[in-house]
């Protein structure tokens, strides 16, 4: 994409912000499964993890795409880029698939209003962090400079 930045003067930064989403993740995801330990797997009881809610599927979730996003941030080259923005799309239809279904018995990931608006804000964080972290040649930078100017 063109106007996708290539070797953005803050990379390093957004790179450890999206580590720290994914340590974030993981981190909630342990918590939670601490938390829902003996519940059923797609419980909707009032078990909650730093004042969102879960259970067991929501929290093993929450550490595979934890696990990937890490994975992707020790890797780099590029490829965090890539998957930091698709896990960001991917929390981005959960949270809303999760709000729209929140009062009902088809909310399996026993969300809350809370756990909706925070992984909301970590997805878009994660996002921005995926389409500012590109590495790229020099002449993938000047390209993405001139068609910066051009618009």
């Amino acid at each position: 994409m063109a106007h996708t930045p290539v070797n953005h003067p803050a990379r390093p930064i957004y790179r450890a912000i999206g580590g720290l989403i994914g340590l974030y993740l993981v981190a909630f995801g342990v918590i939670g499964l601490l938390t829902s330990t003996g519940e059923p797997f797609f419980g909707q009881g009032d078990t909650q993890a730093l004042g969102q809610g879960t259970n067991l599927g929501f929290s093993l979730f929450n550490i595979v795409v934890g696990a990937i996003v890490l994975a992707g941030t020790a890797i780099g080259r590029n490829l965090d880029v890539l998957i930091n923005q698709w896990s960001a799309y991917l929390i981005m239809v959960v949270s809303l698939a999760g709000l729209a279904f929140i009062r009902t018995e088809a909310n399996i990931f026993n969300l809350s209003v809370a756990t909706v608006i925070v992984q909301m804000v970590l997805s878009l964080v994660l996002l921005m962090a995926g389409m500012y972290g590109k590495v790229g040649s020099d002449d993938e930078h000047e390209a993405w400079q001139k068609a910066r100017l051009v618009l």
